[in-house]
């Protein structure tokens, strides 16, 4: 079954249809589900629906883009949930320079990182990291508080193959999704080819970056079959031994899902 490590079913966009989709996933060859918090809403949105679903699991942190909302409360309030028994990961925290370009911001970005990442390592729950634009401050700074001591996953991946070994030296998986089936993606796609597959996980970041041939569309875990086989494709592998060694990958990182 193939293992979704990185999906956003609180979105609104998924408000008319959620019960529906998240039903038929099984169906589809999807087995477990990470549903990761962004904001705070999220967080709790994303408590709601691991009660409700057996199959789907919670993440909790605050995104880059949304540091300004992070208080001390709220901090608490996730160091708390993190010990609830379907919560499996921190995150997704991290660093998004593409949208900010203020420098106050940015560094207020980095200072939450680091207590998030914190919490990762008093919890002993993984880290789900966002990079965007911020490779080298996102090494620089995993190098600093020691990260690989805390295990993880940089979600969405977009950078070199040489960052990615840089990820990977620290002891990190690659997230990789829909973007991988781009045209224009060689970087990420000699990635995939490249490092090694026991350290690749798949994801969707869903309802976004859909893969080809649905570009453009919302995106959900039904599609991750595409960026299978776009990864088995690139290493010259079946589907099959993809989807297998990815949800192996995902149950030795994510510990606490069965």
């Amino acid at each position: 079954m193939i293992f979704e490590s990185h999906a956003h079913y609180d979105d609104s966009q998924f408000d008319g249809d959620r019960e529906e989709l998240l039903a038929s996933l099984a169906a589809q060859g999807i087995g477990r589900v990470i549903n990761i918090g962004s904001t705070f809403e999220a967080c709790q949105k994303t408590l709601a629906l691991t009660e409700q679903y057996d199959f789907l699991y919670g993440a909790l942190g605050i995104h880059p883009s949304e540091a300004s909302e992070m208080t001390e409360e709220i901090y608490h309030w996730i160091l708390k949930k993190s010990r609830l028994p379907k919560t499996v990961a921190i995150g997704e925290i991290g660093l998004d320079y593409y949208w900010e370009k203020d420098e106050a911001a940015r560094s207020s970005q980095r200072l939450w990182f680091c207590r998030q990442m914190e919490l990762a390592r008093e919890t002993g729950l993984p880290a789900i990291i966002h990079s965007r634009d911020a490779a080298e401050d996102t090494l620089k700074l995993m190098q600093g508080i020691h990260a690989n001591q805390i295990p993880g996953v940089i979600h969405c991946f977009s950078y070199s193959l040489d960052m990615a070994n840089a990820f990977l030296d620290m002891g990190y998986y690659i997230g990789i999704g829909g973007v991988v089936t781009f045209h224009n993606a060689k970087k990420l796609k000699e990635v995939a080819a490249n490092i090694p597959l026991g350290r690749i996980l798949l994801e969707t970041d869903c309802p976004y970056l859909s893969p080809e041939p649905n570009r453009g569309k919302r995106n959900s875990s039904l599609n991750l079959p595409y960026v299978a086989q776009e990864i088995a494709r690139l290493r010259g592998i079946p589907t099959e031994k993809v989807i297998e060694a990815t949800e192996e990958n995902a149950k030795r990182l994510f510990q606490k899902v069965p």
